[in-house]
């Protein structure tokens, strides 16, 4: 049984600073949820995925199925004592499993490889718990991919990736790319740069109603505290802003996302039908 001071789970909780990550190629996929998502891509479109499973003793049990499913598959599971275990969470309360993951992170063009009419595009996002959400949210919403462009938070960081509820490991996610050349990807790939933002002069339900939303669409989402800078703004193809018909003053970025990708997945889907 492996313990804090094993060799193993010492390399392990280096991945839990973001040079260790990059130098690695590796990150840490926390709890049951991450961990069956992520041997699911492992065996799927993406094998070789995770590389070992650490695994407390003390509630190994609950997951017999899964380690069961991991070792038939070739990944190495680690049985260790609750505070090896512990020092690789960054929860309060550890759930008892984490995974070891090659990176996920893909180059642009990879992304948009295969066609799609949606793609979430964040722009210096600094919270990974927003990123994770995002991603969730754009998942839920059947975009292609998410884009985190600029000086944005690493998607492999443990905050993002328990925030992704496993939809991390589902649709390509890009790291790293500049701004300009996410956007010239997008266009060339056919998809219509829509920024959100509340100085939009057209709000989302007049896109709706106009037909815009049925386009292929990359939505750009600004940083939670800035937004996105004006110069970004004057090179969309069109600014929509979400109508506020309370008075808050505002959407927070998740929230705000999840509305817009939504809209337009009903846009598209309406298209289909």
């Amino acid at each position: 049984m492996l313990t804090d001071r094993s060799r193993r789970v010492r390399e392990a909780r280096k991945l839990r600073r973001r040079a260790a990550r990059e130098r690695a190629g590796l990150f840490l996929a926390e709890g049951p949820q991450a961990v069956r998502e992520a041997l699911g891509e492992s065996l799927g479109p993406r094998p070789g995925l995770v590389v070992e499973i650490f695994a407390a003793v003390s509630t190994a049990a609950r997951h017999t199925r899964l380690l069961d499913h991991a070792t038939r598959a070739g990944v190495t599971v680690q049985l260790a004592d609750d505070a090896a275990l512990a020092s690789l969470s960054e929860t309060v309360t550890p759930q008892g499993l984490v995974a070891v993951c090659r990176r996920v992170a893909v180059g642009i063009d990879e992304a948009l490889q295969a066609p799609t009419s949606l793609v979430a595009v964040l722009v210096e996002v600094s919270d990974p718990g927003n990123a994770g959400t995002v991603i969730r949210c754009a998942d839920a919403a059947g975009a292609g991919a998410v884009v985190l462009a600029g000086d944005a938070v690493d998607p492999h960081s443990g905050k993002c990736v328990r925030a992704s509820a496993g939809s991390l490991f589902h649709l390509p996610v890009v790291a790293g790319v500049a701004v300009d050349e996410a956007l010239r990807a997008l266009r060339q790939h056919g998809l219509t740069v829509t920024a959100a933002d509340g100085a939009g002069s057209l709000d989302l339900d007049e896109a709706d109603d106009s037909g815009l939303l049925a386009r292929p669409t990359a939505w750009l989402f600004g940083n939670e505290a800035r937004g996105l800078p004006h110069q970004l703004l004057a090179l969309a193809d069109r600014v929509v802003r979400i109508p506020i018909h309370g008075r808050a003053e505002s959407l927070n970025l998740a929230t705000a996302a999840a509305v817009c990708l939504y809209a337009s997945a009903r846009a598209h889907r309406r298209t289909l039908a």
